[in-house]
């Protein structure tokens, strides 16, 4: 079973180069790094670390489906560029999908930050998805080539293109929810306060299933880099 991991990115200089080297080795079938037109060196960077980028249109949702047009792995994995996968993520990747009845999964998730509410913030979100099979894009999510071209790809959404994408991929199998855990960054939480932040996400989230266009809603929500 070949994983294809797809990275995009919007000005990561400060990130890129540590999760390409990251993945090297790791038994993954190929690395796609799609940049949504970077200002700050991150093209460079990647070519510095043996990886050519691709090309895209500027938003998450278009630029993951770019690089799923690109791949050629069985599975899908889509990794933001400030999150890494725990050691035995290709492992943990091949036993889950080796059930046929699995469309795809996601990790548990931990945030790079000490203390005891940053855990518990990471307990919650993954407790969450656990129980609602509903993901967020930090969680790393993954799925079958073919169900993520029968679902047509992500959403050309500017926010919550992966609560969308996660909602409509539990209708079609069962989710793999993994206990191994991927760190990501926590520089949002830090840079916005903890508190704050987990208002306007959940505010956010609520607006979003209540029916609020994800296109009005991206104005409250500025990207941290």
């Amino acid at each position: 079973m070949r994983v294809s991991v797809i990275v995009p990115v919007l000005n990561e200089a400060a990130t890129i180069g540590t999760t390409i080297d990251d993945l090297k080795g790791r038994g993954f079938h190929e690395l796609i790094v799609v940049d949504g037109g970077s200002e700050d060196g991150t093209r460079r960077i990647c070519r510095q670390h043996g990886i050519e980028p691709v090309g895209s249109r500027r938003g998450r949702g278009a630029q993951m489906n770019e690089g799923a047009r690109r791949a050629t792995g069985d599975v899908l994995l889509f990794l933001h560029a400030d999150t890494r996968l725990p050691e035995t993520a290709a492992a943990d990747i091949h036993r889950a999908m080796s059930d046929p009845t699995v469309a795809g999964g996601r990790f548990d998730i931990r945030l790079d930050a000490s203390g005891f509410l940053m855990k518990l913030i990471g307990a919650m979100i993954s407790w969450r998805s656990r129980l609602t099979r509903v993901s967020t894009g930090d969680q790393a999510i993954f799925v079958r080539r073919e169900v993520f071209a029968a679902l047509g790809g992500y959403p050309d959404y500017p926010l919550m293109e992966d609560i969308a994408f996660s909602r409509a991929l539990k209708r079609t199998g069962r989710i793999a929810c993994l206990k191994s855990r991927v760190i990501t960054s926590a520089r949002r939480w830090e840079r916005e306060g903890v508190w704050r932040t987990i208002v306007k996400m959940w505010a956010l989230k609520l607006l979003y299933l209540s029916g609020s266009s994800p296109f009005r809603l991206k104005r409250y929500y500025e990207d941290v880099r």
